[in-house]
């Protein structure tokens, strides 16, 4: 950390246990990344008390380099465990970590990529042996299997009926999976 760690303790005492978890967390956040420039920790319990004690919030602001800031804001709603500001931290930080994973792989560029489904129109099928043809919108015929019907909406499908679907290389060309049968509105 090119930065001191900063923690800021609100409507709540600090204590050497808090301290020292902030610090064994952010020591292991290092481990996931060396290249952490500052950390903010503010630690806050509410003003009133509740009927099963302080549910504490942690709100962190990490900088890294050419990454945007990461910002995790934790305060569940009612879980007891965060009534423990150990546990609160601890919690905090662990949402920190996947955050600073994903930025990570963001940067080395192994971010998979999510494609909109394909569409088309069914141009024939053999009911009596469970695969079919979709004409897909740029003309090509695609094969598909009744294992890739969505909802088991085969024994529903028509020749014309309208579909949304993902292509893959198989064995003898293109074939379809996660096919949807389209409503009149296009509904999945």
């Amino acid at each position: 950390m090119q930065v001191p760690v900063e923690i800021v303790f609100r409507n709540c005492s600090a204590t050497d246990a808090m301290r020292a978890e902030v610090e064994k967390c952010v020591q292991r956040l290092e481990k996931f990344s060396n290249r952490l420039t500052s950390c903010h920790v503010v630690i806050q319990a509410p003003k009133t008390r509740h009927r099963h004690g302080d549910v504490y919030k942690v709100v962190l602001r990490i900088a890294m380099p050419r990454h945007k800031e990461i910002v995790v804001d934790r305060m569940p709603a009612d879980e007891g465990e965060n009534g423990y500001p150990l546990v609160a931290i601890r919690n905090a930080f662990a949402a920190a970590v996947r955050q600073i994973e994903d930025a990570a792989r963001e940067a080395r560029g192994d971010v998979k990529e999510h494609l909109p489904p394909d569409h088309g129109r069914i141009a024939r099928f053999i009911a009596a042996d469970d695969y079919g043809f979709i004409e897909a919108s740029d003309g090509q015929e695609i094969y598909f299997h009744r294992n890739a019907v969505l909802k088991g909406a085969f024994d529903k499908l028509k020749v014309g009926d309208e579909v949304r679907f993902v292509a893959s290389a198989g064995e003898k060309g293109l074939q379809a999976s996660t096919v949807h049968l389209l409503g009149k509105h296009h509904v999945i």
